[in-house]
C-alpha cells in the first residue's frame, strides 16, 4: 500500500473534477486513509489532479492537468470490489472494499505504463510468490471474485463447453473494440475448436439490465447458449475446455484456474507468457501467474476494513467480502421469518436484511427464517438460533447477539437429525483454515472471551483434581434433545461425584439461571452434599484457567473448555462430541464418525457454521470483528431502552416465563 503514499506524500491534497469523490463516501474514506484529501480548486505544477479511470469525466482532469502541469493519479476498483456491481441498488453502493491508486498511468492501457505493469516485473512481486498461491487458493475457495453475487446452488453447464465472455458495451477497457470485433472473437471459437458448445457469459451488468453487452440471441447456434444466471465464475471455469476473452477479468481468472486464455483484447495480464494473444507486448517478459496475481491482489490495490474503518490488507479484504456475500447469498430473495419474539426482530431485520428485507409472520406456511425451537412448524424454513461468540450478557436479558446460526438442514444442538455443522465438520478445511482457526482461538482465549462474556473474578480454588461442572437451563431444547440419562442439573452433579469421589467438584450455575430467568436451581442442601465449590456471579473463562477437566451434559462451555486445552467428558450428544476430541459417555450419532482435530471444530463452529453482524458499522463481518468487540470493555451491544425495561419486568416475573418465552 504504500507505493502511492509515498508518491504523493502524506494527507496530500488531490485536486477532483468528478463528483464521485465526494458522494461515494467509501471511495472517500479510502482516498483519506491512503493520504489523499480530495479538493475542489486549482492545482499547481507541484500538485495532483485525482481521475476516476478512464471515466466520461476524466477529460476534465487530463486537460487540467496539461495546463497546470501537476500530476495525475489514476483511481480504479481493485480487482475483488463487493458483492453487487456499483451501479447496482443495495449492496452495490456500499462502495468498493479496494481502490488501486496509480500515479504512473492505467493498467489495461499498455501503450503507457501503469502501476501494475511495474510491480509484475518487479522483485517485490517474486518475493512473495509463496504468498500469492496461498491467496489464489483462499480466494478460489471461499468463491469470490470481482463481483461476488453469485450463488452456489446454481449449476454451471455441462463440461466440455468452449467459454466465450462477453463484456458491457463502452467499458473503458475494451479500447474501443466494438461488436464487430466480439463477432470475430466468437468466430475464431468456432473455427479453433470445431463443432464445439459454444457457452457465452453474459456481464451481471448487462444480466441486470444496467449496461448492454455485445452479443443477441441471434449470433447463437442451436448447440449454443448464453450463460446469465447467478452461476459461480470458479465453478464455471473448471467446466470451461478453452477460455476466450477481450478484456474482462473473468479472463484472468480463468488463468488462476490453470486455463492458458485466448485473448484479443491489450488486458494487464496479456503478454506474460501465459496465455494466448492476438496482440503483441514488446515490454513483457514471460512471468509465473503467482506473480501476476502478487502484483494485482497483495501489492498493488489499498485494500479497506469498513467495520474497523481502517486499511487492512489482501486477507482482511477477503474476509469481509467473504463475510458480505454470505450474508447476500443466504438473504437476497427477502426472508419471511416466523417464530420470531418481539424484541427480536430489530436484530433479525438488521442481521438477516442484506437483501429484499425481512417481513415478520405469525403464520409459519412460507416462512423462509424460523427460530430453531418453532422451525418444526415451518418445514424449510431456516433455522435460527444463537452463535457460540454471543454477546456481552444473556440472551434471557434480551441482549442482541453478534452471531446468529442460519441452519438449512437442522439444529447444531439436536443429535436427532443431521445439521449444517455435521455436513460443515465432514469436510476439509479450505486453504490457510487451521493456522486462521488456531489464531482466533488464540485471540479468543487471551481476551477472555466466552459466550456471554459475564464478569466476576474465580474464587480461590482447593487444591487437588479439579473438575468444572457447569450447570445448564433444564427446560433448554440441548438437553431435551441431546442430553443422555441425567438431564436435570442435580442429576449432572451426582453423577460427577460419583465417578469422582476425591475430586475437587466446582459448579458453576448457568447465568440465565442465577438470573433467575430460566428452570435449573439446585438446593442449597445439595450443593453442599455434592460440590466443593458453587461458583456463582464467576467469569467462565477465569475457571477454565484453573480446573483440570470438565464434565458436562451438553453445554457450549465444553467447547470452549477444549479450546483452552481442557479435557471435556460428555454425558449427552453436544455438537461437539463424537469427533475424537471428547470423552464420550452418552449415544452419540453414528454419522460423526469423522476424526477431527480441534482446528477443524474451531473453524466449523467459529467461522464456517455462524454469521456475525457488527453493530458498530452494521455489516456483516468475520468473527475476528465479533472477538474484537467482546473484548474491549468499552463495547455494549443493548436493545435499547424497552428491552432493558423488559429485561427487568422478566425477573420480577421469572415463575411466569411463558409470558415472553413462547
Amino acid at each position: 500500500m504504500d507505493h502511492t503514499t509515498k508518491a504523493a506524500g502524506t494527507s496530500r491534497r488531490l485536486f477532483v473534477f468528478n463528483g464521485g469523490f465526494f458522494t461515494r463516501p467509501r471511495i472517500r474514506r479510502i482516498m483519506t486513509l491512503a493520504g489523499w484529501q480530495p479538493v475542489i480548486g486549482r492545482p499547481g505544477a507541484d500538485d495532483w489532479i485525482g481521475i476516476w479511470g478512464a471515466s466520461p469525466t476524466a477529460h476534465r482532469g487530463e486537460a487540467m492537468a496539461r495546463r497546470s502541469g501537476a500530476s495525475i493519479l489514476r483511481v480504479e476498483d481493485g480487482f475483488m470490489r463487493s458483492v453487487l456491481p456499483g451501479r447496482a441498488a443495495g449492496l452495490g453502493r456500499r462502495g468498493p472494499i479496494g481502490l488501486i491508486l496509480d500515479p504512473h498511468g492505467l493498467h489495461f492501457r499498455p501503450d503507457h505504463p501503469s502501476l501494475l505493469e511495474q510491480l509484475i516485473a518487479s522483485p517485490k512481486a517474486a518475493a512473495l510468490q509463496d504468498d500469492a498461491r496461498q491467496a489464489m487458493a483462499r480466494l478460489i475457495a471461499a468463491d469470490i471474485s470481482k463481483y461476488s453475487a453469485h450463488l452456489p446452488k446454481v449449476a454451471p453447464p455441462e463440461p466440455g463447453f468452449v467459454l466465450v465472455i462477453d463484456q458491457t458495451r463502452g467499458d473503458a477497457s475494451l479500447l474501443g473494440a466494438t461488436r464487430g470485433d466480439f463477432l470475430a472473437m466468437l468466430q475464431a471459437a468456432r473455427d479453433e475448436n470445431p463443432g464445439a458448445r459454444i457457452v457465452i457469459r453474459t456481464h451481471p451488468e448487462t444480466t441486470a439490465g444496467l449496461r448492454g453487452g455485445h452479443f443477441t440471441a441471434a449470433d447463437l447456434r442451436p448447440q449454443d447458449q448464453f450463460c446469465d444466471t447467478p452461476v459461480s465464475p470458479w465453478a464455471l471455469l473448471r467446466r470451461a475446455s478453452r477460455v476466450y476473452v477481450m478484456s474482462s477479468q473473468l479472463g484472468y481468472e480463468a488463468m488462476l484456474t490453470g486455463h492458458c486464455p485466448r485473448i484479443f483484447g491489450q488486458p494487464f495480464y496479456a503478454g506474460w507468457g501465459l496465455s494466448d494473444d492476438q496482440h503483441g507486448f514488446a515490454c513483457r517478459q514471460p512471468r509465473s501467474i503467482h506473480a501476476l496475481f502478487a502484483a494485482s491482489h497483495l501489492l498493488a490495490p489499498t485494500w479497506y476494513d469498513p467495520c474497523r474503518d481502517r486499511l487492512t490488507d489482501f486477507e482482511g479484504a477477503l474476509r469481509q467480502i467473504e463475510a458480505e456475500a454470505r450474508a447476500w447469498r443466504q438473504d437476497h430473495a427477502g426472508h419471511l421469518a416466523y417464530g420470531m419474539r418481539l424484541w427480536k426482530r430489530p436484530f433479525i431485520s438488521r442481521a438477516f436484511g442484506n437483501g429484499r428485507g425481512v417481513r415478520f409472520t405469525d403464520a409459519p406456511a412460507g416462512a423462509t427464517l424460523a427460530w430453531a425451537n418453532r422451525a418444526t412448524e415451518a418445514p424449510g424454513a431456516l433455522r435460527v438460533e444463537d452463535g457460540f461468540i454471543r454477546s456481552r450478557g444473556l440472551g434471557a436479558a434480551l441482549v442482541p447477539p453478534l452471531s446468529l446460526v442460519a441452519d438449512d438442514l437442522g439444529i447444531y444442538y439436536d443429535p436427532t437429525r443431521e445439521s449444517r455443522f455435521e455436513r460443515i465438520m465432514a469436510q476439509p478445511l479450505p486453504p490457510g483454515g487451521a493456522s486462521r482457526a488456531q489464531a482466533l482461538s488464540a485471540s479468543l482465549i487471551a481476551a477472555g472471551v466466552t459466550k456471554y462474556n459475564l464478569s466476576g473474578n474465580a474464587p480461590d480454588l482447593p487444591q487437588g483434581h479439579r473438575i468444572l461442572v457447569p450447570g445448564q437451563v433444564e427446560d433448554d431444547a440441548s438437553i431435551r434433545l441431546g442430553a443422555g440419562a441425567e438431564r436435570t442439573n442435580l442429576a449432572l452433579l451426582r453423577r460427577v461425584r460419583a465417578e469422582n469421589p476425591g475430586a475437587v467438584l466446582i459448579y458453576k450455575p448457568h447465568p440465565d439461571v442465577e438470573a433467575g430467568l430460566r428452570p435449573g436451581q439446585i438446593a442449597d442442601a445439595d450443593l453442599r452434599e455434592l460440590a466443593d465449590i458453587v461458583a456463582r456471579h464467576t467469569s467462565a473463562a477465569a475457571l477454565m484457567a484453573q480446573v483440570d477437566a470438565l464434565w458436562t451434559m451438553t453445554s457450549t462451555m465444553g467447547f470452549e473448555a477444549l479450546m483452552r486445552g481442557v479435557p471435556v467428558t460428555v454425558l449427552g450428544a453436544p455438537f461437539y462430541a463424537g469427533w475424537g476430541l471428547t470423552r464420550d459417555l452418552g449415544r452419540v450419532p453414528e454419522r460423526r464418525r469423522v476424526q477431527a482435530d480441534l482446528a477443524r471444530l474451531i473453524h466449523a463452529a467459529l467461522i464456517d457454521y455462524p454469521r456475525y453482524f457488527d453493530p458498530v458499522s452494521r455489516l456483516p463481518c468475520p468473527p475476528e470483528v465479533a472477538l474484537e468487540r467482546l473484548a474491549d470493555p468499552a463495547f455494549t451491544a443493548r436493545g435499547g431502552l424497552p428491552n432493558r425495561l423488559l429485561a427487568k419486568a422478566q425477573g420480577l416475573l421469572s415463575g411466569h416465563s411463558w409470558l415472553w418465552r413462547r
